[in-house]
């Protein structure tokens, strides 16, 4: 049979997602199609893409070979199919929460005095890759350890964490804060692009409970609400004042790298190169 880019999609989902469950979720469709769809590319291929020995999927050997070429071929199709792309193409920076932080206005200003032709485009996407594996975006801003394959990453700054908690809390009148102090409260958990788990506390130490959320919208109303803590990076409190919260130093959490991430190999967009140099120029002159 024929291969359609929706072969294309489906592996591509259920490589970054880790499940066929939560694949089919994201894609809309039945588990059993999406299924399906899988043995059906990897019938055409002749190879088995992905290892499902294991409750987890991993991509075997040639599914991480190919990875990479699905992605770039899903990527041109969609921008060849873009109305837009018969004009000036925008760069597309995408970023899940807090983009570069207290950089990100000199970043976007500086780029519109050197490349006023090229237009940045930052966007935010609730994803663990902030929309770069569903080529969605050029780059993406992300934090803590990436592991989605295909993806090339280049450390940009390492950040303090911070703690989050409701204004006129117990909490909230200490200068800083350790995980202990916080093991007291529920914490609020940003499942899809939060930097924050449970392996931060020692196993005999674990907040009792969490609040589950799904982008930083909700996190922050959870904490303001006064339902539970929070944990962050220092990039936060400088883009998100809130008057019923109150950020305080964690003194005893490791620090959260910045990535700048985009896909291994040929760039999706020309001006790719300029947005690195840039970032690392005005990083560097602060």
């Amino acid at each position: 049979m024929s291969m359609e880019l929706r072969h294309l999609r489906a592996f591509l989902t259920i490589a970054e997602e880790g499940t066929i469950t939560r694949a089919a979720a994201r894609l809309h469709t039945g588990q059993p199609a999406l299924s399906r769809t899988l043995r059906q590319l990897e019938d055409h291929l002749g190879v088995r893409l992905i290892d499902r020995s294991t409750h987890h999927l991993a991509l075997t050997a040639a599914g991480r070979a190919f990875h990479d070429k699905a992605a770039a071929a899903l990527t041109a199709v969609d921008r060849a199919l873009d109305p837009h792309s018969l004009t000036t193409q925008p760069l597309r920076l995408g970023h899940p929460w807090a983009a570069l932080g207290q950089y990100t206005i000199p970043l976007l200003r500086r780029w519109d005095e050197e490349h006023p032709d090229v237009p940045l485009e930052l966007r935010r996407i609730d994803d663990r890759t902030a929309g770069l594996t569903q080529g969605q975006v050029d780059a993406a801003l992300l934090r803590g350890h990436v592991t989605a394959p295909g993806l090339a990453t280049k450390l940009l700054l390492e950040e303090e964490r911070v703690a989050v908690v409701p204004a006129g809390s117990d909490l909230a009148e200490h200068t800083t804060l350790t995980l202990a102090d916080l093991a007291t409260w529920p914490v609020a958990l940003n499942t899809v692009a939060g930097t924050t788990t449970l392996d931060l506390w020692p196993a005999t130490a674990r907040p009792a409970a969490t609040i589950d959320v799904t982008n930083t919208d909700e996190w922050l109303t959870t904490i303001a609400a006064g339902r539970a803590v929070g944990i962050t990076t220092s990039a936060t409190p400088r883009l998100h004042e809130h008057p019923a919260i109150a950020y305080r130093p964690l003194t005893d959490a490791p620090p959260v790298p910045l990535l700048l991430a985009w896909h291994h190999g040929t760039p999706t967009h020309p001006a790719l190169h300029n947005l690195i140099h840039l970032t690392h120029k005005i990083l560097a002159e602060h």
